[in-house]
C-alpha cells in the first residue's frame, strides 16, 4: 500500500476513535452524570424510596423494671437535591441561576454558598416557609453546606428533632407546600432514671453518615441509618438490640410535592435484653458509693453468676448523648482524668492488696498446702530485701505460728509469701488463673481490662526480661507489685469460695428475647470451673472460708466493720500502696458473702485515695448488707431518677457508721486492726494503679454549634469542677 493512502487510512481510523469516544463520553455524562437532572425535566409523577431504621429494643432490670426504652421524636429533615430543584424549576428562565447550577464547568464555591441561600433567603425559601407558620429554627449553615456536598439528596438533613405533637401536626398539614421538607416519626432512647446504672447501660451514638452500605446507596433515594451504641451493654448488645429496617416510596409529582405512599415496610423491633441487675439494688449500690469520692461496687449472685448490681462513681447521664451532647460537656467528660466519670472502675485495674491473699489460699489449696502453718516474725528476708507484715510496720511486733483460717482473718503477709513460695510461682499462677486473675471474665461490657498476673504468659511475653525471683512471688501472694485486678474478678472469686467452689462466669445480661418471642440468648448460668472437682478437698476449702469469717466475727480480724447483728458475714480486707496524681495513694478494699451459711451475696468494694479497708470500705459494705437483707425480710428498697454524682479526690481516711448501727454491732469488741498497705516498700518501689481514664473511650454524636451568619450560638452545658 502507498503511504499516502496508509496515512490517510490511519487518519480516518483516529477520528473514528475520536467520535466514539466523544460520543461515549456525552452518553456517560447524561446517562450517569446528570440522570437525576433529566429524569426529574421529565413532566409526570415519580418515586421516591425511603429507608427507616428499626426499633431499638428496650433494657430491663432482671423484675422488668425498664432502664432504657425509646420515646416519640418527631423530626423535620430536608432533601437538598429535591429544594433545589424545585427552586431551579421555579426559577428556570432565570440565565445567572442556571448559569451557577449548571454542570459543565460550574463554580463550586459558588454552588455552596447557593445551596444555603436557596434553603434559607426569601419569604419563599424553605426556612422562610417554615418561619410564616412560627416552625423555623437555627441552623448550623457550614454544616447544611458539607451535607449537601458530600451526600446531596441521599441522606437527609436533620433540620429539627425537637417537636411536639402540635407542631409535627401543624408542618404536616403544610407539607405539600414544602417540597423537600420531610416530617417523620421516629424513636427515640429515654433512660428514665438518668444516672442509674449509667455505667452498665452505656449510650449510643447517632448513625454515621459514611456508613451507607454502597448497595443502599443505589437502593433508596432517601437514607435514614440506626443509632448505635458505644459503651455499656447498648454498646455490647448492639446487634441484638437493633430493629429490622424499614422502607416506604412516596410518589412526587414534577414540582416535588407529595402524593401518595404506595408501599411500606414498618421497621421492626429489636429484642428486649433483660439484666441480672436488680434496679433497687443498684440504686442502693449507688448510694451508698456516693459516700466515697471515687469507687467501685459489685453485688453478684453467688449460685449463679448473676450481677444484681454493679456501680461505678462519678457518674453520667446517658440521656445527655440524646441525641448529641455538647462539645463542651464531651471535654469535660474526656478531659478530667482524675475523676475520669465515663470509666467503669468495676472492669478497670486496680493493685489488689491484701484480697489477693484469698486467690493466694486458693492456689495452695490446689496444691495440698491448706493444712501447713508458717511463723511470722514480722518480715521475710529475699536477699538485701525484706517484705514486712503491716504488724512489725505498725509496732514492731509479729504474729508468731499461724494456720490458714488465722493467717486470712489477721492478713498475715509472711504466711502467704511463704505460702506462695512453697507451693512456686508457676502453682501460684495457675491458682489464680483458675479463678479468674490475668484475663478478662468475659462479663458482657466492652472495655474489660485482664488486669495483670506476674508469671503469666502474658506478662512474661511483655516483660522478656524479667524473672519470677522469691521476692516477685511474694509481692504477687500480697496483691502488690505489678499485680492488677478489676473489682468484678476480686468479686467473682469471692463468689466462688462462698458457694464452695464453684467459679460462674459473670453475667450482666440474664436473657434477651426477640419481638416474636423467640430465645436469643437463655437465662443459663455459666459454670467455668469447679475447684473440688480440680482438686481441692472440701475440708480445706472451708478453712478458706472460715479464716473469712474470722476477719469479720472474731476479735483481731481485719473486718470488724462489716459485722451484722443477727447475719453473719465472711470477708478480706485489702490496703493496697499507690501513686494518686503524683502523691502516695492507698487503694482500699473489702471482697465479703453472706450469710455464711447458704450464701446468696458476694460484694465488693473499691474506694480510691482510702485509709484502710476496714476502716474506708467496711463501713460501706455493712450498709450493702444491710439493705440487701432488709429487701430480704420483705422491705422495699428505695428507687428513684439518679442525678449525676461529680465525685472527688479527697483523701478518706475512715467513713464512720451511724451511732446506733456501732451500737448494734458492740463496737467496743471490734479491734482497729488496720493493714497500711506499704509492706513492700522497702522491697520495692509503691505499687502503681493503672489510672483509670477516657482514652480508648469512642466519640459520641457532638452536637453542632449554630453559625447561622450571625447567629448568636447558645452556651453549652457546663460541667461541675471537680
Amino acid at each position: 500500500m502507498e503511504p499516502g493512502y496508509r496515512l490517510r487510512l490511519y487518519l480516518l481510523t483516529a477520528l473514528v476513535l475520536v467520535g466514539f469516544g466523544v460520543l461515549l463520553n456525552r452518553l456517560h455524562e447524561f446517562q450517569i452524570e446528570r440522570r437525576t437532572e433529566f429524569l426529574n425535566q421529565v413532566p409526570g409523577n415519580r418515586t421516591v424510596t425511603i429507608r427507616e431504621p428499626g426499633i431499638r429494643g428496650e433494657i430491663t432490670d432482671r423484675n422488668g423494671i425498664t432502664l432504657a426504652r425509646n420515646i416519640r421524636k418527631y423530626e423535620v429533615s430536608f432533601n437538598l437535591d429535591e429544594i433545589r430543584d424545585a427552586y431551579l424549576a421555579q426559577h428556570e428562565s432565570d440565565p445567572k441561576i442556571v448559569r451557577l447550577t449548571k454542570k459543565d464547568g460550574m463554580d463550586r464555591s459558588k454552588e455552596e454558598k447557593d445551596i444555603v441561600s436557596i434553603v434559607k433567603d426569601g419569604e419563599a425559601s424553605t426556612i422562610g416557609r417554615l418561619r410564616q407558620i412560627g416552625l423555623a429554627k437555627n441552623f448550623k449553615a457550614s454544616d447544611l453546606r458539607t451535607h449537601f456536598l458530600t451526600h446531596g439528596g441521599l441522606i437527609p438533613y436533620s433540620y429539627r428533632t425537637d417537636l411536639s405533637y402540635d407542631q409535627f401536626s401543624k408542618i404536616a398539614e403544610h407539607n405539600l407546600a414544602l417540597p423537600g421538607v420531610y416530617v417523620s416519626i421516629r424513636p427515640q432512647r429515654k433512660y428514665p432514671f438518668n444516672s442509674l446504672a449509667s455505667h452498665v447501660l452505656g449510650y449510643l451514638k447517632q448513625w454515621e453518615k459514611g456508613d451507607v452500605p454502597e448497595s443502599d446507596t443505589r437502593r433508596y433515594n432517601h437514607y435514614i441509618g440506626d443509632e448505635k451504641g458505644i459503651a455499656g451493654v447498648e454498646a455490647s448488645m448492639d446487634d441484638v438490640l437493633r430493629g429490622p429496617e424499614g422502607s416506604k416510596t412516596i410518589v412526587k409529582d414534577e414540582k416535588g410535592r407529595t402524593l401518595r405512599m404506595t408501599d411500606y415496610t414498618k421497621p421492626g423491633v429489636g429484642a428486649k435484653v433483660q439484666l441480672a441487675i436488680d434496679a433497687h439494688k443498684q440504686y442502693l449500690l449507688e448510694n451508698v458509693l456516693r459516700r466515697a469520692g471515687r469507687a467501685a461496687g459489685v453485688i453478684m449472685d453467688v449460685n449463679t453468676g448473676e450481677v444484681l448490681a454493679m456501680a461505678s462513681v462519678p457518674d453520667y447521664d446517658p440521656n445527655a448523648f440524646i441525641p448529641s451532647i455538647s462539645a463542651d460537656r464531651w471535654k469535660g467528660y474526656r478531659e478530667n482524668k482524675q475523676l475520669s466519670p465515663l470509666t467503669n472502675r468495676v472492669i478497670s485495674e486496680f493493685a489488689p492488696g491484701s484480697t489477693m491473699k484469698v486467690a493466694t489460699a486458693i492456689s495452695g489449696a490446689l496444691k495440698g498446702l491448706s493444712g501447713n502453718s508458717f511463723s511470722c516474725t514480722g518480715y521475710v528476708a529475699y536477699g538485701n530485701h525484706n517484705v514486712g507484715c503491716w504488724i512489725w510496720n505498725m509496732h514492731k511486733g509479729s504474729h508468731g505460728t499461724l494456720n490458714l483460717s488465722k493467717a486470712l482473718q489477721q492478713s498475715c503477709n509472711p504466711y502467704f509469701n511463704k505460702l506462695a513460695n512453697t507451693m512456686g510461682w508457676k502453682a501460684m499462677v495457675e491458682g489464680c488463673q483458675m479463678v479468674g486473675f490475668g484475663k478478662r471474665t468475659k462479663v458482657e461490657l466492652p472495655g474489660e481490662k485482664p488486669g495483670i498476673l506476674p508469671g503469666s504468659s502474658v506478662w512474661r511475653a511483655a516483660n522478656p526480661s524479667a524473672a519470677m525471683t522469691p521476692v516477685l512471688s511474694a509481692f504477687l501472694s500480697i496483691g502488690q507489685g505489678d499485680t492488677m485486678a478489676t473489682p468484678l474478678q476480686l468479686c467473682a472469686m469471692t463468689a466462688c469460695v462462698a458457694n464452695g467452689g464453684k467459679y460462674y462466669q459473670p453475667r450482666i445480661v440474664r436473657k434477651a428475647v426477640s419481638e416474636d418471642g423467640g430465645v436469643i440468648i437463655p437465662d443459663k448460668p455459666k459454670l467455668v470451673v469447679d475447684l473440688i472437682e480440680a482438686g481441692i478437698k472440701p475440708k480445706d476449702f472451708e478453712l478458706i472460708r472460715k479464716g473469712m469469717w474470722m476477719a469479720v466475727n472474731v476479735p483481731g480480724g481485719t473486718a470488724g466493720k462489716v459485722r451484722m447483728p443477727g447475719m453473719e458475714v465472711a470477708a478480706k480486707t485489702g490496703t493496697a500502696q499507690t501513686t494518686d496524681n503524683g502523691k502516695k495513694s492507698n487503694n482500699s478494699w473489702v471482697i465479703s458473702f453472706a450469710p455464711y451459711e447458704n450464701p446468696q451475696y458476694a460484694v465488693c468494694v473499691l474506694v480510691q485515695n482510702g485509709g484502710s479497708g476496714g476502716g474506708v470500705c467496711g463501713p460501706l459494705v455493712h450498709l450493702i448488707y444491710s439493705g440487701l437483707f432488709a429487701q430480704n425480710e420483705g422491705m422495699k428498697l428505695p428507687l428513684a431518677p439518679q442525678t449525676e454524682f461529680v465525685g472527688n479526690t479527697d483523701r478518706i481516711e475512715a467513713i464512720p457508721l451511724p451511732a446506733d448501727v456501732l451500737a448494734a454491732i458492740n463496737a467496743t469488741e471490734i479491734q482497729d486492726v488496720v493493714e497500711t498497705g506499704d509492706e513492700v516498700a522497702e522491697a520495692t518501689s509503691e505499687t502503681i494503679s493503672r489510672p483509670a481514664d477516657n482514652a480508648d473511650t469512642p466519640t459520641p454524636t457532638l452536637t453542632p454549634e449554630i453559625d447561622d451568619e450571625g447567629t448568636v450560638i447558645p452556651k453549652a452545658v457546663p460541667v461541675p469542677e471537680p
